[in-house]
């Protein structure tokens, strides 16, 4: 089986992934997978935590055991089949900084496709170590013909 999650950082309009992932995949495979497309730096700790329906933390998967497994030993289906349709990849631990991958629906694998696979993009990938979440390019659209900024009009008479 293959699944198709959105990935979208909590309260941002304009971060918006979706991917078609193998049900058999690790999430230490989708870490690696995630890192790549992100371009995340491959030396800081990750973890999942997998979701209830009530939206309440039931689980924490990292590179190392703390309570629920580690992150090679559960694939994505068995992190569906626990209950998590979706799941926090935090990939700052000391800022609490994640993306929720939610799942949209379930389908048949392709034969001759690869997965995990990038199916649609909206803005830029979050930097890992900034604080907040900019994508000026999105934010501010402007006309060629407006200047970006007008000087102030002095009265007549006066030089600047």
């Amino acid at each position: 089986m293959v699944y198709r999650y959105k990935a979208t950082i909590a309260g941002n309009k304009i971060f918006l992934r979706e991917y078609e992932i193998k049900g058999t995949i690790s999430l230490y495979a989708l870490h690696l997978y995630l890192q790549d497309d992100l371009g995340f730096a491959p030396d800081q700790i990750v973890m999942f935590r997998g979701l209830d329906k009530n939206n309440k933390v039931k689980a924490h998967y990292g590179l190392f055991d703390i309570g629920d497994g580690t992150m090679d030993s559960i694939t994505l289906e068995k992190a569906i089949l626990s209950g998590f349709s979706k799941l926090l990849y935090v990939y700052d631990t000391f800022k609490d900084r994640s993306i929720t991958l939610e799942l949209l629906s379930k389908e048949e694998e392709l034969a001759r496709r690869a997965y995990p696979r990038l199916i649609a993009e909206k803005g830029k990938n979050p930097d890992q170590f900034s604080d907040n979440y900019d994508d000026f390019e999105q934010m501010i659209e402007l006309n060629d013909s407006e200047p970006l900024f007008q000087a102030d009009e002095l009265p007549e008479g006066e030089e600047g």
